[in-house]
This record gives structure tokens, sequence and C-alpha cells, in this order.
């Protein structure tokens, strides 16, 4: 296999290493991916670093040209988020509009739908959330309660949804509604454009294990969508929700590189001791750090399959599911292994008085849980492996 950038690649990651250089804030410090994005302020700070890029042309940069991107290909993709990583660049704001509700309206949209809402995305002037999971329902989005009832110009919805990141913050948010509740449990469901600030949508957070609260449970009590909102055809959402959850799915199908919390890793056993030498020392801490950077490769050269396929035209394998499934759980076993290095020093919230490396690392641990729920929780990777890849009865 043949690892070598194009020429033209190459001219892309130059230029970009050199614009992030030359504009990364120099206040953000590695501790700050955990800042309470769930603040206003906060939120704004991101806002201006996500309009910074935009402002530059580095926003949306897989978006058609005439649509505000650079049009660039899967390979200058990858790249871009690999020299994101490797800059430990602030998050942006905006993601679910970029990554799945822009290309979806690309796909899906009327004119009139794509003039309105896709212009204002990559200068995250609006922020988009999506209304998906509902309660008690998991991740079987099919079983959709929330009713859409058609009233001539209009639909009247009522329901909730929940899970909702970034509900706090949107301004308009997709929603999977049904319409004809006769229908079979896929079919019967429209997919519909929300006004957040509507009469009748209440947004109530969900305070997480971390103290944070940017996941939402949002209401609907006989809220007014106009029928030009709706995306697609009556009762044949699923189709468009499936295209959504296709850009989901891709966008989450694992990180390229996770050597650098690995790293981050090996420099804490350097700053723990055990049994009176530093943790790095020990031949069981080095053994399983070793054995975290192996698994980190394979997931690297994974990701290289997943990508190869795409720049073949092929249709999505097997890889977005393993990345999803085996990236998620190598993390949760990095911070846990991090617990074990602190000892009781795990005890210690993020930025208290006397943690070790300002506690981040309990945080991280407590955060790590929710990448094995987000986009399809890690039992159902495990189900689709077991069925469509290796052929298993289904359980």
């Amino acid at each position: 296999m043949d690892f070598k950038y194009s020429d033209e690649d190459e001219a892309f990651r130059a230029e970009f290493r050199g614009w992030l250089e030359t504009n990364l804030p120099r206040d953000w410090r590695d501790e700050d991916e955990l800042s309470d994005a769930d603040s206003k302020q906060e939120f704004e700070r991101r806002r201006t670093w996500h309009r910074q890029l935009n402002a530059a042309g580095w926003m949306c940069i897989h978006w058609p040209k005439e649509l505000g991107g650079r049009g660039a290909t899967l390979m200058q993709q990858f790249i871009y988020h690999q020299e994101l990583e490797r800059a430990k660049a602030p998050p942006t704001v905006n993601f679910q509009g970029i990554a799945r509700v822009g290309p979806t309206l690309m796909q899906w949209g009327t004119p009139e739908q794509k003039a309105r809402y896709i212009p204002r995305i990559p200068s995250a002037e609006e922020i988009w959330c999506q209304g998906l999971s509902e309660p008690n329902h998991g991740s079987d989005l099919a079983a959709v309660e929330t009713r859409a009832v058609d009233n001539g110009d209009h639909f009247v919805v009522n329901g909730s949804k929940v899970w909702t990141s970034n509900a706090h913050h949107a301004d308009y948010s997709t929603l999977l509604c049904r319409t004809d509740p006769s229908a079979p449990k896929h079919r019967g469901l429209s997919y519909l454009l929300l006004d957040m600030k509507s009469p009748g949508v209440v947004v109530r957070p969900l305070v997480q294990i971390t103290g944070e609260s940017g996941f939402n449970q949002v209401y609907y009590e006989d809220v007014v969508v106009p029928k030009a909102n709706l995306v697609g055809q009556k009762n044949q959402g699923w189709m468009v929700a499936i295209t959504n959850m296709m850009f989901e799915r891709t966008i989450h199908g694992g990180r390229t590189d996770m050597m650098v919390e690995i790293r981050q890793l090996a420099e804490l056993a350097k700053q723990i001791t055990r049994d009176g030498r530093p943790a790095i020392e020990d031949d069981y801490v080095r053994d399983t750090i070793a054995s975290f950077a192996c698994e980190a490769e394979g997931l690297k050269y994974t990701s290289f399959r997943q990508l190869t396929r795409q720049l073949k035209g092929l249709p999505p394998g097997p890889e977005g599911s393993m990345m999803k499934l085996c990236t998620s759980e190598l993390n949760l076993r990095i911070q846990k292994f991090a617990m074990e290095l602190l000892g009781p020093y795990s005890v210690f919230e993020y930025r208290a008085p006397g943690s070790i490396d300002r506690g981040k690392w309990s945080h991280r641990m407590l955060a790590a849980r929710r990448g094995t729920i987000a986009a399809g929780t890690n039992e159902i990777q495990h189900n689709i492996i077991g069925e469509r890849v290796l052929g298993l009865p289904k359980g």
C-alpha cells in the first residue's frame, strides 16, 4: 500500500498548517478542551474561532465552492482533520449543520430550502441541532412517537426528542415525525425543519455525570411548522433520515490518531510514582501503554482502509462500525488506566486544587462512556458487525 501523498495534497497540508500556526489562538491551552461549552461565554468564544476559520475559507471545505466550501477532495478532508488534531485547535460550533444538515439539504432540499438555510450554516449565523432520538426507544430511531398532523398549509407537532446536542444554542432543528400512524414502522415518517424559537418548543438540559449539560430533552406542544419546511416527500422521511445518519456514522467513525491521548498518558506515567519510582519505569505500566499504542496504530490503518474504499467510489464497508466501536472502547480503557495510575488522586474533580493535570483525567473518564452511546450504541455496532459482516444469526 502506498501511503505517500500527492504533491497537491502536501501543498494543501502545508497551506493549512501554516495558516493554523499563524492564526491559532495563543491563549488556548490543552486544559481548555474541557472548558464548559454549555456556557454562553464559551460557546461564543468557539463561535469566534469558527468564524475566523470560515472567513479564511477553512470551513465546510468538503462543500461545493458555489455553496461556500472549497470543493476539497476526500484526501484533503482527511488531511484537514489531521492538521486540526495535530494543532490541538479549539472546537468549532455548528457541527450538526456542517456535517449533517447542510449535506442532507443539498441532496433532498428544495431550491428554496437550499437558498434559505445552507448559506447561513458555514458562518454559524444559524446554529442547528437534530431531533431524532426519542425517550424510551434507545437507538431505534424509527420508533417515532412525535406526531405531526397535517393541517393544510402547516403541520402541528406534539411529542418529545431526547439527547439533542446543542438544542440550548440552536436556532433550527431537523425533526423526524410520524405523519401517518397507520403505516408500518419505517413508513409514515416525515422530515421537517423546525424554528427552535417557535411557540410551544421547550428545551430542558440533561445534566451528565461530568456536571455538563450539552444534551437536552426537547418538548413540542402544538408547534406549528410550515409545509414549506418539509424535506423530501410527506411520509417518506425515513429515506431523508437515512441520508442524515450515513453522514453521522461517517463522522463518528473514529478519530484518525489516538496517539495524542496515549502520549499524554505516557507523560502522566512520568509524573506518578509507583513503588518509589516513576510509574513509567514499571514493566506493567509500559506494557499497558504500549498495547494501547499498538491498538491505536491498528485503528489508524483501519481508517485508511475506510478512506481507500471511499476513494475507489465503493459503498461504506464495516470499517465505520469497527472504528466507532473500537475507538470508543479503547478510549474508555485509556481513561480507566489513567485512574489506576492516579490512585487516590483520581477522586479529584476537574480543576480541583491539588489535582494532577488539573484533574482532567477524571473528567475524561466520566465523559468516556458517552462515546460508547453516541451515533448508535456499541451494542448496535456489535450487532451490525456480527450480522452483516460475520453472517451470525440475529440474537
